[in-house]
């Protein structure tokens, strides 16, 4: 992982990773593609994290696509082929390059809050799709804005939108590739909610869910990324399979008798015995 492109803290079982490009509004270069991904990748067997923050240091969360890297693929010379290669071609993976930084946030088994700032165009958008919860700024301005440059969206959105946006809403959006407000944002459900203090109030949500079991935590996030548009038979036969594996687990008890006695759960992280 670049640590410099892409900065990790882990505290009380709260990942921080932080977008470090401010003086582009962290925009994505080739280099910042692979640094995200990297972080993400590297996330997934920490059994200490049970609830992650996306956020962008600077003026911006993220506003897309390095204007480098644009101009480089929109001459598309021998450089800009092999850099729409680096980003677009599978590799023996589901997702390509540009599609897994968005895309490695559903895989993680904990659950990922964006907190949205400055602008969020573009692939910043499509990153801000790929959390699980999002909290913006008053002042965050979002863009689907990719036929702006004769493209469409492509990183991971197919998965990640419909979770979010009804298909005429983000079809609107995409095709006009208008600039919104976060008022628009957060009625059409872009965004959970918005906030002055949206970094504060992403910790404050992260601080509450780490009080939760952590087998419950993964379980929940595992039971609306697969069941959501499941049909009824494979939904409920996954209900049923999370719940049977949370009964009577070390971590459920504690939960229920932490609850009972009114007192703080002391869970055993990585435990479903």
């Amino acid at each position: 992982m670049n640590k410099e492109l892409v900065t990790l803290e882990v505290s009380n079982g709260v990942a921080e990773i932080v977008f470090n490009r401010p003086d582009s509004h962290n925009s994505l270069s080739l280099e910042m593609f692979h640094a995200i991904a990297d972080c993400g990748e590297s996330l997934r067997q920490n059994q200490n994290i049970r609830v992650a923050i996306l956020s962008g240091k600077g003026p911006s969360f993220c506003s897309g696509l390095d204007l480098n890297i644009a101009k480089t693929l929109a001459e598309m010379g021998p450089e800009g082929r092999e850099v729409a290669d680096e980003l677009i071609e599978h590799r023996g993976s589901i997702t390509n390059l540009a599609q897994k930084v968005c895309w490695v946030w559903q895989e993680l088994p904990f659950p990922v809050i964006g907190a949205l700032h400055g602008v969020v165009f573009g692939g910043g958008f499509q990153l801000a799709m790929g959390c699980d919860i999002r909290i913006a700024d008053p002042g965050t301005k979002f863009s689907i804005m990719e036929s702006r440059w004769g493209l469409i969206p492509d990183m991971a959105i197919t998965q990640t939108i419909p979770n979010v946006l009804r298909k005429d809403q983000a079809l609107e959006l995409a095709l006009t590739a208008r600039i919104f407000d976060s008022i628009e944002a957060e009625k059409i459900g872009v965004v959970t909610r918005v906030t002055e203090d949206y970094l504060r109030a992403a910790r404050d949500l992260a601080e509450e869910i780490v009080t939760k079991s952590p087998d419950s935590i993964k379980a929940c996030k595992r039971l609306f990324k697969e069941g959501w548009h499941s049909d009824p038979q494979q939904g409920f036969k996954l209900e049923a399979q999370l719940q049977r594996m949370l009964l009577g687990s070390w971590n459920q008890r504690e939960a229920a008798l932490a609850a009972f006695e009114k007192r703080p759960a002391e869970f055993k992280v990585g435990s479903s015995e």
